[in-house]
């Protein structure tokens, strides 16, 4: 099967070069051949994601135009005259993807509309809803290295696809013949024709605009603001330095070296924010330039990572850190200057901080806890919408340096988390208090609440098998005790089940179900295990609980080692 399927795609698979070099390359080499075509590439919630090149498992112009001609029938199914907004981001092939997509979606009477060049992630979510569109797509690989690319669905809502209409997608996927059963038509004469449509500046204003308004202190003096910032060769160049600029913040210097898109990341091998990498280049900068700030986002900027000075080095934070801190300044600024809604709501995820809930609670907050990926909060947002209680969402974020103030997009959007992480230090720098010592002081109230997240990285058809039997070992048989802490809970979200050690009495979990295992200490620590959801990794998130900084991290340290025994690596 495999092999017939490569000896097809040699045959057929000729709109793209690349593809024919690579499988010309690839001939007699049995385990590359094996591993492009064992399997399809799989469509989620998620879209699509995996390594570009030649093959049914690959990210090319084949996949992604299946994947396409599904999403077109799932729009002619629920409207007439359809219509979809399309961004991508600076990957390898994001703009050949992207006006592939348009090109088919054009073919099957849907009229497109989108951008003239790379854009980030949540400027697709709010050209979904702004131009009231039916569907999104982005064209992106979020954070990871180079040799990935992926498709983002998103539904009229401006959140990623729901699990229906995704199932609707790949049946029509699974139907469609690669070649022969998807349309295309030529995109630049659908674009003459106005069946494809650039989306203009008025778009991009009013977006910026709508980030403009999520402010908090806006006497804030930004322009004594020292920053370093970094778009990470990504789509976050242009938004991030034009809010910046609309607030006053104007003392911002990019680093150079990463400052134009390059799908390669010649200087970042991993674009993501949330590791010291990522960071390098601004650190060097920094040393001349001496900042307040550091600022990174990444590749399709909708997450951001920060750094500040503490003493002569400079602190990078988690993004735990960050949301909390966020919570707390926007709960307390807003509160003092009279916009903090009656009946606040912040959402985030269950592998986020619990010291969130603990700032929530002192400002009467409700803080919703939901399945890990945005589009999950962005849910939430939709569902105090339909109430008629939009305003009452006041923030939302995830561990995974995700972050998103107001309901004007549906994802998280490193856009208005950078106007407001700038805004924050500058706030507190016009008090003499610097974001470490800020930190320091909610620690000393709340309690210190030291979390990580270790990731093992599983490749290919055997690492989706470990995978599986890992998370099939500990749902079988959950451990009493892990690292010398004794378990108390232990959730299986695949039951959406809770079962309580102590009692063995076994309670609902009002959680969709979700590949997820939660074992939570007698001590409020707690161990959370899921395979990722868009790479081929398992992850293991780990939140220690102390009163002390020494006491919260020496219980880190040991989760850390227990977790990663426990699966096995």
């Amino acid at each position: 099967m495999v092999n017939e399927q490569y000896r097809l795609w040699c045959e057929r698979a000729t709109i793209d070069a690349d593809l024919i070099a690579e499988l010309k390359s690839i001939e007699g080499n049995n385990e590359a051949i094996n591993d492009a075509f064992y399997k399809d590439l799989e469509f989620g919630t998620g879209g699509l994601r995996g390594v570009i090149g030649a093959g049914t498992n690959r990210m090319n112009v084949y996949t992604v135009g299946k994947a396409t001609q599904g999403l077109a029938a799932y729009v002619n199914s629920v409207t007439e005259n359809g219509k979809v907004a399309i961004a991508y981001d600076s990957r390898i092939k994001s703009d050949v993807f992207a006006r592939d997509a348009a090109a088919i979606l054009a073919a099957n009477g849907i009229k497109v509309y989108i951008y003239k060049e790379l854009m980030p992630t949540p400027m697709l979510s709010y050209a979904v809803r702004h131009l009231k569109c039916d569907a999104g797509i982005v064209v992106t690989a979020s954070h990871n290295p180079s040799k990935y690319n992926g498709y983002k669905a998103y539904g009229n809502d401006g959140c990623q696809l729901g699990l229906e209409a995704a199932d609707y997608v790949l049946s029509i996927m699974n139907s469609v013949d690669i070649f022969d059963g998807v349309k295309r038509v030529d995109f630049d004469e659908a674009l003459a024709d106005g069946k494809i449509e650039y989306i203009g500046e008025d778009v991009i204003e009013a977006y910026l605009s709508n980030v403009q308004k999520q402010r908090v202190h806006t006497e804030t003096d930004m322009s004594k603001l020292n920053v370093v910032y970094t778009p990470l060769h990504g789509s976050g160049n242009k938004p991030v330095r034009s809010i910046l600029s609309k607030i006053g913040a104007t003392n911002v210097t990019v680093v150079p070296e990463q400052e134009l898109p390059d799908g390669n990341f010649p200087t970042a091998p991993y674009p993501n924010p949330e590791i010291r990498q990522a960071f390098e280049c601004a650190l060097k900068l920094a040393e001349t330039v001496k900042p307040d700030l550091l600022l990174a986002t990444d590749p399709d900027a909708d997450r951001v990572g920060i750094a500040v000075p503490n003493g002569e080095e400079y602190r990078l934070f988690t993004g735990n850190e960050v949301g909390a801190l966020l919570l707390e300044y926007i709960l307390k600024g807003r509160k003092e200057n009279g916009t903090l809604p009656e009946n606040p709501v912040a959402v985030k995820t269950i592998v986020t901080t619990d010291v969130c809930c603990k700032i929530a609670a002192d400002y009467g907050c409700e803080l919703r806890d939901v399945l890990t990926g945005f589009k999950f909060i962005g849910e939430q947002i939709g569902n105090l919408e339909a109430a008629g209680e939009e305003d009452r969402y006041i923030f939302g974020f995830e561990e995974s340096y995700g972050y998103l103030a107001g309901g004007y997009v549906r994802d998280k959007d490193a856009v208005v988390a950078a106007m407001l992480i700038c805004e924050m230090v500058a706030y507190y720098k016009s008090q003499g208090l610097s974001l470490v010592q800020v930190l320091s002081d909610l620690y000393d109230k709340y309690g210190y609440y030291y979390c990580s997240q270790k990731s093992f990285t599983c490749e290919g058809q055997a690492g989706m098998k470990q995978i599986a039997g890992i998370m099939e070992s500990l749902a079988t048989n959950p451990p009493a005790e892990i690292g010398g802490l004794t378990v108390a809970r232990f959730d299986n979200l695949n039951k959406s089940e809770s079962l309580d050690i102590a009692s063995g009495k076994i309670s609902a979990i009002d959680l969709p179900k979700s590949n997820v295992l939660g074992f939570y200490f007698e001590d409020g620590s707690s161990l959370i295990v899921r395979p990722s959801g868009t790479e081929p990794k398992i992850k293991l998130y780990l939140s220690a609980v102390g009163a002390t900084d020494a006491e919260a991290l020496s219980e880190r340290e040991t989760l850390e080692t227990a977790g990663t025994k426990l699966l096995g690596f």
